[in-house]
């Protein structure tokens, strides 16, 4: 009985640890470590790879960075397909906030959440200006991805693309270790039996 309540405390303690973990940090990627020219693949952990994201730091008004100098674009008269980035490999999810932008009027720009292929939720749209404006993604569920939509490809910037990863909560990490702990003792009950 003494073993079974020693091992009741060290599972008690792994999870008071445990709950005291961080749970996921938001990331904000503004653009100022890319040296000029097309994103690569995996910037940021993300998966940058089915558009033409091209990173660039010399003052162009309209196209105003919200920090710093560094901020992206997409190809001219690119596609709303084309600008789909991926939150890390398959499976991995994240939340979005959002992002900021400046460019010329008229480019209407809009989010695209996706999970699994599917959208499930759209943002509010935003008309570009000199002035970097945030534009939400309106939505506080997880996705894989998300789609930049605008009728004018090419003449906006993009810049702080905020998001957090989704990592298991402390608790979750708590429940298992409880649960590798009763295995673990069933197993030794029937070694000992």
């Amino acid at each position: 009985m003494r073993k079974f309540v020693f091992s009741l405390g060290k599972v008690a303690i792994g999870a008071a640890m445990l709950a005291t973990l961080p749970s996921a940090m938001a990331t904000v990627l503004n653009f100022d470590d890319l040296p000029d020219g097309v994103v690569t693949a995996n910037y940021g952990g993300l998966d940058w790879s089915t558009a033409g994201w091209i990173a660039f730091s010399t003052p162009a008004a309209p196209y105003t960075a919200k920090s710093g100098d560094g901020r992206i674009t997409n190809e001219f008269l690119g596609s709303d397909a084309a600008s789909l980035i991926r939150f890390g490999a398959a499976g991995q999810t994240a939340r979005f906030d959002g992002a900021y932008f400046a460019g010329l009027g008229g480019a209407l720009l809009s989010f695209e959440l996706l999970l699994n292929g599917q959208v499930v939720a759209t943002s509010a749209t935003l008309d570009p200006s000199a002035t970097p404006t945030f534009l939400a993604s309106g939505y506080a569920g997880l996705i894989d991805a998300v789609r930049i939509k605008s009728q004018n490809h090419g003449e906006f910037v993009m810049d702080d693309f905020s998001f957090t990863q989704a990592v298991p909560e402390p608790q979750s990490y708590a429940l298992l270790l409880a649960g590798l702990m009763v295995v673990a003792r069933v197993a030794r009950r029937k070694s000992a039996a």
